[in-house]
């Protein structure tokens, strides 16, 4: 049988036609009788002459007949037509499966049997169709029409929650990029007023919150386009040699600035000797600066603590604060793209959500994973684990802030 095809939801029979198996008016009936019990899986014959149908010899029909007392005597010798049923149930290719079926239990009782003939448009004989395979094409369809409709449904309600995700995620990139530039827009201003009057006291205090907020702003630009370079895969991993106590320690620096006047204290604990490991540098310390970014953001008092440490064969990177946590229904959710525990009309806190995102992203294209634990109104500690390339030497030590 061809396989059946849907055109706007509908089957047309023609395609499911299962034999053209015929017979001519004259044949006779003990040869047609020979030649079904030669082919056990033969159920019926249409009887063409030329090329129309005049009528469709079932195997239950001829048999019965032939059973009968005197049967074989009788018809035998007898032209296959004379015992076909000459008013078979005959269809155009071009109907519907479901116009078909009507069709077929439409008849009278003893009229019904599986098969039926098949024409085209000119009436010619096509072929033979099965009632029982009708039957089956017509649950699968329905079985496929629901679960179309069941997609196309789920697929519409996926695509309302990425536009609503979406349009939120727009609200705070937007509310994210206005309020730095206006913050530098007006210190500007005040730099430009204090260096008017002479006050280098103030022009120095106005410089450093300048920096921390031109720091933000470059943050999120460069997670905005990161995220769009991921997602069209051309971010590219080039790999160097990186001293990573170094790397830590500028790192530091950055999370000094960005923490401002809180008294948060910033520790980094590193191997005494240098540790070099094979990997990308500006992905490592954009991974490490998101986490500490961070930390800074949610970290009002207390301290935040860089740490290194080799286990097994990783390079294991910790950023360990004093925050205000994460409460356990939302850890799920800081790693998903636009995804936010906040949202522009209710948060406190600056950010658009990405770094995170980005940052377990970046994790995956050096062979690493990123891992969270936290206590709400407590802390959280942010692990990065990459594969170990290249060791020098392992110790211990620390510098606090």
């Amino acid at each position: 049988m061809q396989e059946a095809s849907i055109q706007n939801s509908v089957i047309i029979v023609g395609e499911l036609i299962t034999s053209n198996d015929q017979t001519a008016p004259q044949t006779l009936v003990s040869a047609i009788s020979d030649h079904f019990f030669n082919t056990p899986n033969l159920e019926a014959l249409a009887v063409v002459e030329g090329v129309t149908p005049k009528g469709l010899i079932t195997r239950t029909k001829l048999f019965f007949t032939l059973s009968r007392r005197f049967g074989n005597e009788l018809y035998s010798r007898q032209p296959i037509i004379s015992i076909a049923d000459t008013t078979p149930l005959i269809v155009a290719a071009s109907e519907s499966l479901d116009e078909v079926i009507d069709k077929a239990f439409a008849r009278s009782p003893q009229d019904i049997y599986d098969e039926i003939i098949v024409a085209d448009v000119n009436g010619a004989y096509l072929g033979l169709l099965s009632v029982k395979q009708l039957v089956i094409e017509q649950s699968n369809a329905l079985s496929r029409s629901v679960l179309l409709e069941e997609m196309a449904t789920a697929r519409s309600q996926e695509l309302e929650r990425i536009n609503q995700v979406k349009t939120k995620f727009l609200a705070n990139v937007t509310h994210e990029l206005r309020s730095p530039v206006n913050a530098i827009i007006g210190l500007t201003e005040l730099l430009q007023m204090a260096a008017d009057s002479g006050s280098m006291e103030q022009v120095q205090e106005r410089l450093s919150f300048m920096i921390s907020t031109a720091t933000n702003l470059r943050a999120v630009i460069t997670n905005i386009l990161d995220l769009s370079k991921i997602d069209a895969g051309k971010m590219e991993v080039a790999h160097q040699q990186v001293d990573v106590a170094a790397m830590l320690a500028e790192v530091a620096e950055t999370t000094r600035i960005l923490i401002g006047n809180k008294p948060v204290a910033v520790q980094v604990i590193t191997p005494v000797e240098p540790v070099v490991v094979s990997t990308d540098p500006i992905k490592l310390r954009q991974i490490v600066t998101n986490l500490t970014s961070n930390a800074a953001k949610f970290t009002d008092q207390g301290s935040i603590a860089i740490g290194m440490l080799i286990h097994e064969d990783q390079l294991v990177i910790e950023v360990r604060d004093t925050g205000i946590g994460i409460k356990e229904e939302d850890i799920n959710l800081i790693f998903s793209a636009f995804a936010q525990v906040e949202d522009a009309s209710t948060k406190t806190h600056e950010g658009t959500g990405l770094g995170l995102t980005i940052s377990k992203n970046l994790a995956k294209l050096l062979g690493g994973s990123i891992s969270v634990s936290s206590t709400y109104n407590k802390g959280s500690v942010f692990s990065l684990s990459l594969p170990l390339k290249q060791i020098d030497q392992q110790g211990i030590h620390s510098h606090a802030a």
